[in-house]
């Protein structure tokens, strides 16, 4: 359960101090498309959540833009570590109150998702730790319809919904979606309390552990062929056997959007390769984008009415409201409300399901299931409610098959996905390794416990500093999520080879970190708990390392033993990452 802010406020029994945002006493507002007076908002508290509605009691429709539920006044100093979520899984925000900082893309530059131009907007949820201070912890619990976001002001914290501008009927009322407020000493178990109410709002797609495959993108990417999948395919199954999974990323198919047709790529037999995959024992996986269409693919020139439509009733390309793609655009977005293409989704993947014997979808570009500024073939549907209509004729499709999530919108996606990319794309650089490692580890809370994270591929081969490798490899373990190789495994060295498979199998638990530093995490297993420690920086360090009890410390990759310890200094070069095994 989550715990009441009546604790929080009450001197008898605090475990913490008053946090320093006045959420509950804040105004609200409503804005329109036409003036009216007769919207009421209403919502029932309990303790620290809080359900907001909103009804129309007038006798004519209003056009409602935004709901902003609580405008907060604060003077927190500008020096309070900030972490934010987005709307699309490609853009994160950290830093500082005063300085924010993007660790990816950001979602107005890239994506042009329309916000203030006062204000740095974050979406979903968003922690706040002043100096010296508790954590305080604000976000939304739920994302059936409307994306919530917040308005990042000089002094003010605007809590908002975002209505798309439908229109409420008169007598209407809409169901909001729930928030939370809380603050406490320990950034993680707050965390871990959203996490838990957003999966009593949405319950999670089970999957019994993360899988461990082989992902063809980062080795040949869009070029691959049906010989490329083969070799690595004997090679797992002489060197690798945990990598069950074979995943086809992207270029088996002739044009974005026709994902049952095969390109010349695979001799137009795609599906040989799959059964090939299966002969051997094991897991057929393939890369598809249910929602875009590039305008030469046959389902784009013979359903033109499928997809969203601009102000001139025709199919809206992407790059008028948002990114355009990145190869073959600009895209088209399939419309979710369309019962047409649902059928289509649906029919796809069960195809892929039952006749190719797929039984991994990893599911690219589910942003512009989602996009923006389209008018949809249900008037009264919001943008989420597309995507997540889409989404529900996939999973009818792909039957028992696991579903990750990749390029997404994070929060329409609760209860859709049984995997979630958790980072930008990795690259076998320095910057890359770091910048992903990040991405990924602020994301740790979400692991096992709304799905299990995906923190993009291992990349061991190339010329790199060893402790890079290391970095990088301890960093996949502290996500705890999935490990999928990317290296051309015919001709990976043995000595990386020998580091894949220490990542396997995946162990389902994330490590979890003190605060934003992520220096130092810890990841709890029945048998041995593993200290993943990071060095950041540009020169070498020692690292103090405490134990929550006295075990014997070993580390992963070089075997090194340091006999029973209850603290100890790691000494670690630039860019260096390791893992210590404690038993």
């Amino acid at each position: 359960m989550l715990r009441p802010l009546a604790l929080l406020f009450s001197g008898a029994v605090a475990l913490s101090a008053a946090p320093a945002l006045d959420v509950w006493h804040a105004k609200s507002a409503i804005r329109t498309v036409e003036p009216s007076t007769a919207l009421k908002l209403t919502g029932d508290r309990k303790g620290d959540l809080y359900r907001p509605r909103l009804t129309n009691t007038g006798k004519t429709p209003v056009h409602v833009r935004e709901v902003s539920l609580f405008r907060i006044a604060h003077d927190l100093s500008e020096t309070s570590a900030l972490y934010g979520e987005s709307f699309q899984m490609l853009t994160q925000t950290a830093g500082t109150l005063g300085t924010p900082v993007d660790l990816a893309y950001d979602e107005l530059k890239h994506y042009k998702i329309p916000q203030p131009a006062d204000a740095k907007v974050v979406t979903g949820m968003m922690t706040l730790t002043p100096p010296g201070g508790d954590t305080m912890l604000l976000g939304f619990t739920s994302c059936h319809r409307f994306s919530g976001r917040f308005f990042l002001r000089p002094k003010s914290i605007e809590v908002v919904l975002d209505t798309e501008g439908l229109a409420l009927e008169p007598g209407e009322s809409w169901d909001l979606e729930e928030f939370t407020f809380t603050s406490g000493p320990n950034r993680a178990a707050l965390l871990a309390r959203l996490a838990e109410r957003i999966a009593r709002n949405h319950p999670p797609l089970r999957f019994k552990a993360p899988p461990a495959g082989w992902c063809s993108w980062y080795c040949f990417g869009s070029r691959v062929t049906a010989k490329n999948v083969m070799d690595n395919l004997a090679s797992i199954v002489k060197d690798a056997p945990e990598l069950k999974y074979v995943q086809l990323d992207d270029g088996y198919q002739p044009a974005m959007g026709d994902w049952l047709e095969t390109g010349t790529a695979f001799g137009g037999d795609v599906r040989g390769v799959l059964q090939a995959i299966r002969q051997q024992g094991f897991e057929p996986a393939i890369w598809v984008g249910p929602f875009i269409a590039e305008a030469g693919s046959h389902v784009f020139q013979q359903h033109p009415d499928w997809f969203m439509q601009g102000e001139d009733g025709k199919p809206l390309p992407a790059g008028k409201v948002t990114f355009q793609g990145w190869r073959r655009g600009p895209w088209y977005a399939l419309d979710g409300t369309n019962p047409e293409v649902q059928r289509h989704l649906e029919n796809v993947f069960r195809t892929m399901r039952q006749e190719w014997g797929v039984t991994y979808f990893k599911l690219d570009a589910n942003f512009w299931g989602a996009m923006h500024g389209g008018k949809l073939h249900d008037a009264k549907a919001t943008r989420i409610e597309a995507y997540r209509r889409g989404m529900q004729a996939v999973l009818r499709g792909a039957g028992d098959s696991f579903i990750l999530g990749c390029n997404h919108p994070i929060w329409p996606s609760f209860g859709l996905i049984h995997g979630s990319r958790s980072s930008g794309d990795i690259s076998r650089k320095w910057d890359t390794f770091q910048k992903v490692a990040r991405q990924n580890l602020l994301r740790n809370w979400q692991n096992g416990k709304l799905w299990w994270n995906d923190p993009d591929a291992v990349t061991l081969s190339g010329a790199m500093p060893m402790e890079e490798y290391r970095f990088h490899a301890s960093a996949i373990m502290a996500s705890g999520g999935l490990v999928l190789s990317g290296d051309d495994l015919s001709t990976l060295p043995a000595d990386r080879l020998a580091m894949l498979k220490k990542l396997l199998p995946p162990t389902g638990a994330a490590a979890e970190f003190d605060n934003e530093n992520l220096t130092v995490g810890t990841v709890k297993l029945k048998d041995r708990t593993l200290l993943c420690v990071f060095n950041w920086s540009d020169e070498a360090a020692k690292i103090p390392v405490k134990l929550a009890r006295s075990g014997v410390v070993s580390d992963l990759w070089s075997g090194q033993t340091y006999g029973r310890q209850t603290a100890l200094d790691v000494s670690l070069k630039a860019h260096e990452g390791t893992v210590l095994v404690v038993r």
